[in-house]
């Protein structure tokens, strides 16, 4: 291949621009597309690739199983770590906590602004498991000094606007600490994020926390890292775990009831997790000490790349449609060069030339189009992808753009091959074989199933995410502000007590109430097995709440009476709320047989019980999504909590701005954040509703495809049935007639891909909805709406060349 054949590629496409337009804009699109989808699933697969050689490195995992459905969480006890350390096949062992519970992290105050940090306290040995690299100050003596603290690099410039800080101080919650040292930032695609590096002995933690970060002497959980020696036995090393959490002294003396319940079961059950794997793992929850952080699901991402995959093919096919129909109009073209003595490996050159140049512009402008759409798509997919259109990422896209060059040039070339140029000369030509107009027309029915599928899909999703959203949530979220309150606001603090008197005297206020968590969040997620007197027991989630908590969210009882804040007194240990499930799992005839009675828990890890007195049955409350099915709930008088949900007694509006003029006033060093609980709620559905949109953007590019192939297609039917049409018409034909000659061949693709792609779709429909334990009532409409809007775009494509056809003057079509 010569640069001349470019050239003349070039020149060739310079003569048609609505055609080349058309090619290189369609395949541009497709290429753009499958850019961003392959870039999202290269990012979603390649979590934690950063930390040195990553697959030996696993995360200790646990399960309680004093309650039978608690749920497994990615931390485990503390004193693990040190019996790690000495098993052998283990190279190394350390642990991390977020600085503040559920990752809040720290507020910092520097010359009197301040900033929110995602913060870590480590134990020795974390920044080598991770791989840390520092770029300025020294980081082992950072994290050993009690005053002083590692930043990340984004963190400095965020904070400081340079990155070289080493040195500077800063105010954090009331004490002065330093920096000692600034590390390369981690990468987003991590499940170990921070901003901010404490070792155990910083000032900035309780010495309770630091004591027992070196000790686990208390059994409190923390995140526990592991790193697995070469050849060393997994299961070997998971046993001895779990040896050392059974002899523990924090489990070996158990009540004898704790026991019996227990039976054959370990209190804990300890598993090791290849940390490769943790954005996978959905099984884990997140708690009181961190949140689960952000996970996908493995299908989701495989399916992605399919669709990238199905984007990608369609805009080849759309492509190989136009080439194939150009290549049969330029037959006599291909005839004369061969008359005039090209060869045949010239005319594949030609060929093979005109489709790379067409690949490698559409490439161009697809990386081009990708990266104007990347922030957009970031923001949908909700990560940061700011490296994806690196420059090995790049090459990548030219290497697929000129093997789609190739592969798109085989077909057209291969028709050149085979033209006769006597036939084409002498007015013969312009046919192709029927096996070639049966393959385009396979090809014409992938690219409408396709686009049936994605338009069935969407809609299926968008309506369930709808659904899901208005569901109605035990309460009215519309005039509900949720406060997340600073952690020492907890127990009710002075400071937190001033503010909420504040509230209550301010008349855009008409109430307060303060929770472990806000409704439709699970941060505050623990379990308990309230038990019978005869010996009934039922596993429960339980809720920390205030008195007002029920009266202030307009929550009325079903049996008995809710907390209130006229009766109740505040961490009342006595009183107790339980829905209508608990009631019925506890085996009283109707929930109202349990108003009264007396049930226990034990208290913690020792097993020593709990006695709690029914006071009333709540309604159900949507602390979970649709996703999950109602549970046994209960709910505890506590302040020991650090949520505080505000009810606008007129707009929400005059709420929050009532809101951002107390908070200054108490908590000085504090950022105020504010959600609307209805903004909560949908949290609970945000990926799918990502997962809508970019199926609704895959559904609009499939069907313009669909739309360009069933025109090609009408087109070259037109074309190729020319002589026919004006046969028809010199017979008699209407002009009617005709045109239903030309619309019922596509009609009757359309029906063919739509007995193939809506099946298909009502088996993903299936399968979406199979994860949601309340559907909407969604049916078969969405494919019939799917197909009777594709029939549309079909008909709207195939019109003009149903007009042209309707139109087409014997003379010109019969003149050789």
């Amino acid at each position: 291949m010569k640069l001349r054949d470019f050239r003349v590629g070039w020149r060739t496409l310079v003569q048609e621009p609505a055609y080349s337009l058309v090619v290189i804009l369609g395949l541009a699109i497709g290429l753009a597309a499958s850019l961003l989808l392959f870039g999202f699933v290269q990012y979603s697969w390649q979590y934690n690739a950063s930390v040195p050689d990553a697959d030996s490195v696993y995360v200790v995992k646990q399960r309680l199983n004093l309650d039978a459905r608690a749920p497994s969480f990615e931390h485990a006890p503390l004193f693990l770590r040190l019996a790690a350390q000495k098993i052998p096949g283990v190279a190394a062992a350390t642990a991390y906590l977020p600085s503040r519970p559920n990752d809040t992290g720290f507020t910092v105050s520097i010359d009197g602004r301040l900033a929110q940090v995602a913060s870590l306290t480590t134990t020795p040995g974390f920044a080598a498991m991770v791989g840390l690299q520092t770029i300025f100050g020294n980081l082992e003596a950072a994290l050993a000094g009690p005053d002083s603290f590692v930043l990340s690099e984004d963190a400095a410039l965020r904070l400081f606007g340079m990155a070289n800080v080493v040195g500077r101080s800063v105010q954090v919650e009331g004490k002065v600490a330093r920096v000692g040292a600034v590390v390369s930032t981690p990468p987003s695609n991590t499940t170990i994020p921070f901003e901010m590096l404490l070792g155990v002995d910083s000032v900035l933690m309780d010495k309770n926390v630091r004591d027992e970060m070196k000790t686990g002497a208390e059994g409190w959980d923390g995140k526990l890292l592991v790193r697995v020696g070469p050849g060393a036995s997994l299961p070997a090393i998971t046993a001895s775990l779990q040896q050392a959490v059974d002899s523990a002294p924090q489990f070996a003396k158990l009540p004898p009831e704790v026991k019996q319940r227990l039976g054959q079961r370990k209190v804990l059950d300890i598993t090791l997790s290849p940390l490769r794997e943790a954005y996978f793992d959905l099984e884990v929850e997140g708690n009181f000490i961190a949140g689960a952080g952000n996970r996908a699901n493995r299908t989701v991402v495989a399916g992605l790349g399919v669709i990238a995959v199905l984007i990608l093919a369609l805009a080849a096919m759309n492509y190989v449609n136009l080439a194939v129909v150009r290549v049969l109009r330029r037959q006599r073209e291909v005839a004369m060069r061969k008359v005039l003595g090209a060869s045949m490996r010239q005319i594949v050159l030609q060929m093979l030339a005109e489709s790379m140049l067409v690949a490698l512009v559409a490439t161009g402008l697809g990386l081009l189009l990708a990266w104007i759409a990347l922030p957009i798509f970031s923001e949908l997919v909700n990560r940061d992808l700011d490296g994806l259109l690196s420059w090995p990422n790049i090459a990548s896209a030219l290497g697929v753009g000129a093997l789609l060059g190739v592969i798109t040039a085989a077909w057209p070339a291969w028709i050149a091959i085979r033209v006769r140029p006597a036939e084409a000369l002498a007015g013969r030509a312009g046919t192709e074989s029927r096996r070639g107009m049966q393959l385009r027309r396979a090809m014409t029915v992938v690219q409408v199933s396709t686009a049936m599928g994605f338009a069935s899909i969407t809609l299926a999703v968008a309506w369930q995410t709808e659904f899901a959203m208005r569901a109605d949530p035990g309460f009215d979220p519309a005039p509900m502000l949720v406060v997340d309150l600073p952690f020492e606001a907890m127990n009710s603090a002075p400071a937190a007590r001033n503010l909420l008197t504040a509230l209550s005297e301010h008349p855009a206020i008409a109430g307060y109430a303060v929770s472990e968590d806000a409704i439709g969040r699970k941060n505050g997620l623990y379990h308990q097995e309230l038990k019978r007197p005869d010996g009934g027991a039922a596993s429960t989630e339980m809720k920390w709440v205030g008195p007002g908590f029920f009266e202030h969210y307009r929550i009325k009882p079903e049996a008995g009476r809710l907390f209130n804040s006229k009766i109740d007194r505040e961490d009342d240990r006595v009183p107790l709320v339980i829905n209508a499930i608990a009631a019925r799992e506890l085996g009283y005839a109707t929930p109202s047989a349990a108003v009264g009675q007396t049930l226990s828990y034990p208290g913690g890890r020792d097993g020593k019980p709990v006695y709690k007195r029914v006071v009333g049955i709540a309604p159900e409350i949507r602390f979970h999504s649709l996703r999950d099915a109602p549970r046994a709930m209960g709910y505890e008088l506590s302040t020991a909590s650090t949520i505080l949900s505000v009810r606008a007694a007129g707009t929400v509006a005059d709420a929050e701005r009532a809101l951002r003029d107390a908070w200054p006033k108490h908590f000085p060093s504090a950022i105020l954040k504010v959600h609307h609980a209805s903004d909560i709620l949908a949290l609970n559905y945000a990926d799918d509703a990502r997962m809508a949109k970019l199926l609704a953007v895959a559904t609009g590019i499939a069907l313009a495809i669909a739309a360009f192939g069933t025109y090609v297609l009408s087109a070259h039917t037109v074309q190729r049935r020319a002589k026919e049409i004006v046969m028809r018409k010199l017979h008699g034909a209407r002009r009617r007639d005709i045109g239903k000659l030309v619309v019922r061949e596509i009609g009757a693709l359309t029906l063919v891909s739509a007995l193939i792609g809506l099946p298909l779709a009502a088996v993903a429909i299936e399968r979406y909805l199979a994860t949601y334990v309340e559907h909407a009532p969604i049916g078969y409409w969405t494919m019939l709406f799917a197909l009777g809007s594709t029939l549309v775009v079909a008909m709207g494509a195939v019109a003009r060349q149903a007009w042209i056809a309707m139109r087409m003057m014997p003379a010109e079509a019969l003149r050789v």
